[in-house]
């Protein structure tokens, strides 16, 4: 489980993150949503440490992250930030490979190899694999990085805006590609969303976040509903049934 509590991000005289305290349910795909400014995609860099906490404290499994050697949370935790462009010129074999640092630390064994081959298969990269990077669609890509993150074969997996950039089509076969990640390896998926109708849709559980502090979470039940959704984004809401799920149209 993850467990953050009075976590808080200070930058000048602008409180970012203030004062949040969580628990994020084990299994399934948790999205966080919430306008823009709202603290989304630091309340998740903090929880991966990639940015220190000025307060509060955050617990993977009861690890605190911040005295956590960095090799013990690489096995437990892994993160696919949004501006995840590679400078060098990689194949997609290669950059799935690096999922495997932390256990190999670059020296890659047999059981490394049947991780990649494992997370080239399950993305649909098998053909893919000696292509460049800089060969590839959009879409081919973020599957690619995403490929990365399973092979690491971390419990907890994060993405920070997995869907920008990314057709209609892209956006919800990245969705379900997630969605199957957790259920059939037994991950917990945490994921920054902007699009409220895919948290709907694809979520177990949402966590909504304004002006830096955690206003709501529950189930995509409990949170799609029009006065939630005005009170959260500040415009017009309609959510209706369709298919199973609730969907809301925004108006001005």
């Amino acid at each position: 489980m993850i467990e953050f509590s009075g976590v808080t991000k200070v930058y000048g005289s602008t409180t970012v993150v203030d004062d949040v305290t969580a628990q994020l349910p084990k299994g399934g795909i948790t999205s966080i949503i919430g306008p823009n400014g709202a603290g989304k995609s630091t309340l998740l860099s903090m929880i991966a440490r990639l940015i220190p906490c000025d307060r509060g404290t955050v617990l993977v499994d009861g690890l605190d992250v911040a005295r956590t050697s960095g090799e013990t949370l690489a096995r437990r935790l892994s993160i696919l930030r949004q501006d995840n462009h590679m400078t060098a010129r990689l194949t997609v074999h290669d950059l799935v490979a690096f999922g495997r640092y932390p256990y190999s630390r670059g020296r890659i064994t047999a059981d490394d190899q049947a991780h990649i081959g494992r997370a080239l298969g399950y993305l649909g990269l098998n053909d893919l694999g000696d292509r460049f990077l800089d060969e590839l669609s959009g879409g081919q890509r973020q599957r690619a990085f995403v490929a990365m993150v399973l092979c690491q074969d971390t419990d907890y997996m994060l993405f920070d805006e997995p869907l920008n950039n990314l057709d209609i089509r892209h956006a919800v076969g990245m969705m379900k590609l997630l969605g199957n990640a957790a259920r059939d390896f037994g991950k917990t998926v945490v994921v920054v969303l902007h699009d409220v109708n895919f948290a709907s849709c694809y979520s177990n559980h949402i966590i909504v976040m304004r002006d830096g502090k955690l206003f709501l979470q529950g189930s995509p039940r409990e949170i799609i509903r029009s006065e939630t959704l005005e009170q959260t984004y500040g415009c017009p809401f309609e959510v209706q049934e369709l298919g199973g799920n609730r969907i809301a149209v925004y108006y001005t």
